[in-house]
């Protein structure tokens, strides 16, 4: 546990990039997909099987950790990692999405949120020094500053002054951070400014000029379309240090992230791949399909030839059995495969930047998924 955080930039293509996290935990190798384990658990999945797909680290969420166990429990309990299993490193977010997705139960103030718990209606505050002291609690590897994400849409005045408060949150969180994390830890600082380029260039220098050792790009993926927020990745990279990893936050389907790569992204996170699954939906390298149509009743095929995972050996006969049984080996099923496929996307993009040819990589990926499987 003595390593430093650091980030090697090992190859580019255009403005992809390839490289690698060092943390005390272990490496992190880039592009990168983070499962999320928003209560302690990537849903419907053993810790093992996780990692076994090739996830180098995983995503907690301090917001839902904070109110159920507690951090100071888990941290009595020796940490976020004894609790729950997972030794590679684990990046908590600070609760900032919550304060948009849970608008009805919270106010905003200079010092920070108040929130009604979602479980009992409890009066819970979190301000940018609680955030951090929660995720130092929780012993994650990488912390967020507390932010406000920035609903969609907003006018540019909305977006400036939610901006102008979420800077100054970056600052009160980057000091408490000094004074509370263990040697190893790293804070990012997250950019905000809703679609407006002037706004995310102003946020992209006001954080780089209080210093990170990593950049979020936040307040995307809801609700503005894929071709905003390319354009809004764009140009928020282009004022982000080379020599920082860059994480867009919420992010997404396969040509999501694709996407984003190629403007410079090098982490991402999502709920899709185990979300989908406990759905009957499996990203496959066939594209996505959906295990609930009927046309799969009596299909004998695997359910992805190419995968790696031990799961997508399964019939897609018996997955669709499984699904429209209830049965929660389905949801099991296509999690861990999905799991695995963003795992396996993440490693041919690597390669394919490193090999100079990312372009056509995500135009073979982009074909495949040009028509979904979703009737």
């Amino acid at each position: 546990m003595s390593a430093p955080f650091s980030f090697e930039l090992k190859a580019k293509d255009g403005r992809a990039r390839t490289g690698a996290i060092n943390t005390p935990r272990g490496l992190i190798r880039t592009p990168a997909f983070m499962p999320v384990g928003t209560g302690a658990t990537v849903k419907a999945m053993f810790p093992e099987d996780v990692a076994a797909t090739g996830a180098d680290i995983i995503l907690g969420n301090t917001y839902h950790l904070m109110l159920r166990p507690g951090a100071e429990r888990v941290a009595r309990l020796g940490g976020l990692h004894k609790f729950m299993h997972w030794e590679k490193p684990i990046l908590t977010d600070s609760g900032g999405y919550q304060v948009m997705s849970l608008a009805k139960l919270r106010k905003i103030s200079e010092q920070g949120v108040t929130f009604q718990s979602h479980l009992d209606g409890a009066t819970i505050e979190l301000t940018p020094e609680r955030a951090i002291e929660v995720q130092c609690l929780l012993g994650s590897d990488i912390q967020m500053v507390l932010d406000e994400c920035t609903p969609f849409p907003a006018t540019h005045e909305e977006a400036k002054r939610s901006l102008d408060l979420s800077m100054r949150w970056a600052e009160r969180s980057k000091a408490a951070f000094e004074t509370m994390s263990a040697p190893g830890q790293a804070l990012f600082g997250i950019v905000q400014g809703s679609i407006y380029p002037d706004l995310r260039e102003e946020s992209a220098r006001a954080l780089t000029g209080i210093g990170f050792p990593g950049y979020a790009v936040g307040g995307l993926a809801v609700g503005e379309g894929q071709e905003a927020m390319f354009d809004t990745v764009e140009i928020t990279t282009a004022f982000l240090p080379e020599d920082r990893p860059r994480y867009l936050m919420g992010v997404g389907t396969p040509q999501d992230m694709l996407g984003a790569i190629a403007r410079g992204i090098d982490m991402f996170d999502c709920v899709m791949p185990t979300r989908s699954g406990r759905h009957g939906q499996a990203f496959t390298w066939g594209g996505r399909i959906n295990l609930r149509n009927a046309r799969y009743a009596e299909d004998a095929t695997p359910l992805d030839a190419e995968s790696k995972c031990p799961a997508a050996r399964y019939e897609r006969a018996y997955l669709h059995h499984l699904i429209k049984s209830g049965e929660m080996l389905g949801a099991m099923l296509i999690s861990y495969a999905n799991v695995q496929f963003y795992q396996e996307l993440m490693a041919k993009a690597r390669a394919a930047i490193g090999a100079g040819n990312f372009v056509a990589f995500a135009e073979d990926v982009a074909r495949r998924y040009a028509v979904d499987d979703e009737s």
